[in-house]
C-alpha cells in the first residue's frame, strides 16, 4: 500500500511536470495604462534569447512553454513579468516610468546650471519575428537597426566582431560629400538663396547608427534633416498662402560671439475629408539585397499600414523590379484591401536590381490613371542599390527630372544597412518633386505613413524657394546651417524653371542663420579689403532697424508659376532667457548636428552642454521624440 502511494505521489509529480513544461503558442496584444497599443513592444522569454515585437496593433503571437515567464518591455514605460499559464491569450498593460532627466535652468549667454526633473517619455521599437537562440551574425545582422534603443555588438561580413567605439562596420553604404557652409559677408554676396527641404532620412539613419554603436560618417549627417524631423508649435497660416511665416532671432549657444536667426514656415493642416483622391504606385525593390528581416519584411508591413489609411475614391497599384520590373497588382480601390495585402504578403526577394525599368513602369501605371486635381504619386521602397540598368545617381535624377513632368510626385523609402545607398534615395527625392524618408523601424513607419500621413502624401505647394538679402550696417557675416545640397544660385529664384522642395500638409520647415553682427571680431570669418570699384554705401536712418529682408516662391501643386511673398525682420533680439522653447530645442538638434559633422566652426564642443540645452526645451512631448534625441546624444557621449 505504501509503494502505491509513492507511486501515485511520483505519477502526479511527473503528469505536474510535463504540464508545467509542455509547448504551446499563445498570442497577446501590449497597451499602456490609457489603453494605447504599444507597436514594437519587446516581449523576450526570460532565461532565454527568444523574443518578439508586437506589431502594429500591439499584438503578438510565439511559442512558449507553460510556466515560462515573460519579460515585457517598451523604452519610457517600466518593464513587467508575466507567467505563462493555461489562457492562451494575455492582456498585458505597462505603466509609464518617470525617467530623471537633467533639467536646465538658462542664465543669460547660456551658462547652463543644472537641476533634477522626470519626465515621462516613449521611444521606438520594431519587428514580429521570433529569433532562436543562436549567436550567428547573420541572426545579429537581422537585429541591427530593428530595435531602437537597445545596443547589439555589429558584425561585418567576415563575422569578425566589431568594437561599440565607433568602428563602421557597414563600409559599402554610400553618402553625398557635404562641404559645410562657410561664413559670407552681406556687402560681397548679399543674397542668400536656397530650397526648403522636408526630407528626414538623416535623421533616423543616424539613429540608426548611434544605437547600434556604429560611427556615424559626417556625410551621412544632414543637419536640415536632423531638425526637420521634430515637429514645433508653429502657427496656422490664416491668409491665402498655403503656409505662415515665423521668425526668431537670439543668442547662438555654440559661439559665444555669434547670434542665431530662425525662419519657419507652418504649412496648412489639410481637413481629412477635403483630401483630394490618391492615385498612388507602390514601386517595390524586391532584388537579392532586400532578403534581410529589415528591408522587404518591413516594406511590407510598412505598406500595409500606409494602405490602412486609403479610402474608397483612392487607388492603389504595385509595380515591382529585381531582374526585371512587373505589375504586380493593377490599380485597385484603396478600400479592397482584400486584394492589396494578400498581393504584398507575396512578395520574395531575389535577383538584380533594374531600378530604372522599374521607375519607367511605375510612371506609366501612375499616367495611365492620372487623377486631374488629385494626389498621383509613385511611392518607391528600396534599399537604392541599383545594379541593372540606370546605375548611377546622375542618371537615375535625369530619369526623374523628365518624369516629373508628367505630375506625378514621388516618395522615397529608404530600408536596411550594409549596402544602403542614401545618396541615390535622396538625388530621387531631390529631383522628383519628393521627399525622403528612411525607414529603421515598424514604430517610424507608422509616425511617417500613418501618423504623418497627410504631410508625407499631400503636397501643399512645390517648388517652394527662400532668398534672404541682409542688412551690411547690421550684419558682418552670415553663414546657412545646412542645407548644402539644396543651395541655389541668386538668379534660380525667379526661375521657374528650377525645382525646389515641396512643402506638405501640417509640414513645418525651420532654418538657422548664424549671423556675426558688425563690430563684433570673431576669428571665424575674416573680412576682406574694402573694393575699390564697390564702394560703401552711408546706410539709410530709415533700414537701420532692419536686419533682413526674406522672399518666398512657391508653385501650388498642379501649377506652372509661381507666386511671391516678402517678409521684412527687424533687430529685434530675444534673450537667451526668452527664446521660445521651439527654438531651443532646434538649436540643439543642429548644434548635435554640428557636432556629428566635426565642424570646424563651433566654439563649443561640449556635448552635455548640447544635452543640457535639448533639457529645457522638452516642453509637452507627447510622442516622446525630443527625449529620443536626448538619448541619443547622451548615449552618443557614452559609447
Amino acid at each position: 500500500m505504501k509503494y502505491v502511494k509513492h507511486l501515485s505521489l511520483a505519477l502526479a509529480m511527473l503528469i505536474h511536470f510535463v504540464s508545467f513544461g509542455q509547448l504551446k503558442t499563445i498570442t497577446g496584444q501590449v497597451v499602456d495604462d490609457q489603453g494605447t497599443l504599444l507597436p514594437g513592444a519587446y516581449i523576450s522569454i526570460k532565461g532565454t534569447k527568444k523574443y518578439v515585437t508586437s506589431d502594429l496593433d500591439g499584438k503578438f503571437s510565439m511559442s512558449v512553454n507553460i510556466g515560462a515567464t515573460l519579460t515585457v518591455s517598451y523604452i519610457g514605460y517600466q518593464t513587467k513579468e508575466v507567467v505563462v499559464g493555461k489562457e492562451n491569450h494575455y492582456s498585458i498593460q505597462l505603466n509609464a516610468e518617470a525617467k530623471v532627466l537633467d533639467e536646465v535652468v538658462i542664465t543669460q549667454g547660456y551658462r547652463l546650471v543644472s537641476k533634477k526633473t522626470s519626465v515621462s517619455a516613449t521611444s521606438v521599437a520594431v519587428t514580429s519575428k521570433i529569433v532562436e537562440n543562436r549567436p550567428n551574425a547573420n541572426v545579429m545582422n537581422t537585429l541591427q537597426g530593428q530595435i531602437a534603443g537597445v545596443s547589439f555588438p555589429t558584425y561585418d561580413s567576415k563575422l569578425e566582431l566589431k568594437d561599440k567605439k565607433g568602428i563602421n562596420s557597414n563600409p559599402d553604404e554610400s553618402y553625398g560629400a557635404l562641404i559645410e557652409n562657410v561664413f559670407e559677408s552681406p556687402r560681397a554676396n548679399p543674397l542668400s538663396t536656397f530650397s526648403i527641404d522636408v526630407d528626414n532620412a538623416s535623421y533616423t539613419n543616424i539613429r540608426r547608427m548611434i544605437n547600434n554603436g556604429q560611427n556615424v560618417p559626417k556625410d551621412a549627417v544632414r543637419i536640415e534633416e536632423m531638425i526637420n524631423f521634430f515637429k514645433y508649435n508653429y502657427a496656422q497660416p490664416t491668409g491665402e498662402h498655403p503656409f505662415a511665416i515665423h521668425t526668431e532671432y537670439s543668442a547662438c549657444p555654440w559661439n559665444t560671439n555669434s547670434k542665431l536667426l530662425r525662419i519657419a514656415l507652418q504649412g496648412k493642416t489639410l481637413e481629412s475629408d477635403l483630401l483630394p483622391p490618391s492615385n498612388l504606385v507602390f514601386l517595390i525593390d524586391v532584388s537579392g539585397s532586400m532578403g534581410a528581416a529589415n528591408k522587404l519584411p518591413l516594406v511590407i508591413q510598412s505598406l500595409k499600414a500606409l494602405t490602412s489609411q486609403l479610402r474608397e475614391n483612392d487607388r492603389i497599384a504595385i509595380v515591382v523590379y529585381a531582374g526585371a520590373a512587373g505589375l504586380v497588382l493593377p490599380s485597385t480601390a484603396g478600400n479592397q484591401k482584400d486584394k492589396i495585402i494578400p498581393a504584398l504578403d507575396h512578395l520574395s526577394a531575389g535577383g538584380s536590381t533594374a531600378g530604372g525599368a522599374g521607375i519607367e513602369l511605375a510612371y506609366k501605371v501612375a499616367q495611365e490613371n492620372f487623377i486631374q486635381g488629385g494626389n498621383n504619386r509613385v511611392v518607391l521602397a528600396t534599399d537604392g542599390d541599383f545594379n541593372v540598368g540606370y546605375n548611377s545617381s546622375s542618371d537615375l535624377g535625369q530619369l526623374i527630372e523628365e518624369k516629373r513632368k508628367t505630375g506625378v510626385f514621388l516618395t522615397c523609402l529608404g530600408f536596411g544597412m550594409g549596402n544602403y545607398k542614401d545618396t541615390t534615395l535622396e538625388t530621387l527625392a531631390n529631383k522628383g518633386n519628393g521627399n525622403y524618408a528612411y525607414i529603421d523601424t515598424l514604430q517610424e513607419a507608422n509616425r511617417f505613413l500613418v501618423k504623418e500621413f497627410k504631410g508625407t502624401m499631400f503636397a501643399i505647394a512645390k517648388d517652394v524657394k527662400i532668398q534672404i538679402e541682409f542688412n551690411p550696417s547690421l550684419v558682418k557675416a552670415y553663414r546657412l546651417i545646412g542645407y548644402e545640397n539644396r543651395k541655389l544660385r541668386p538668379e534660380d529664384f525667379k526661375n521657374d524653371a528650377i525645382d525646389a522642395g515641396e512643402l506638405g500638409s501640417g509640414h513645418t520647415v525651420t532654418a538657422f542663420y548664424e549671423i556675426i553682427p558688425t563690430g563684433i571680431e570673431s576669428n571665424l570669418f575674416v573680412a576682406t579689403d574694402d573694393l575699390k570699384y564697390t564702394p560703401k554705401v552711408a546706410p539709410d536712418a530709415q533700414l537701420n532697424s532692419e536686419l533682413a529682408t526674406v522672399k518666398f516662391r512657391y508653385k501650388k501643386p498642379d501649377g506652372d508659376r509661381s507666386t511671391e511673398m516678402t517678409r521684412v525682420i527687424q533687430n529685434i533680439e530675444v534673450g537667451a532667457l526668452n527664446a521660445s522653447p521651439d527654438f531651443r530645442f532646434a538649436a540643439a538638434v543642429a548644434w548635435f548636428g554640428l557636432y556629428l559633422r566635426d565642424s570646424k566652426l563651433i566654439q563649443n564642443k561640449s556635448i552635455t552642454d548640447i544635452e543640457n540645452l535639448a533639457n529645457t526645451a522638452i516642453g509637452q512631448d507627447k510622442e516622446g521624440y525630443r527625449y529620443e534625441l536626448i538619448r541619443l546624444v547622451n548615449t552618443f557621449q557614452h559609447n
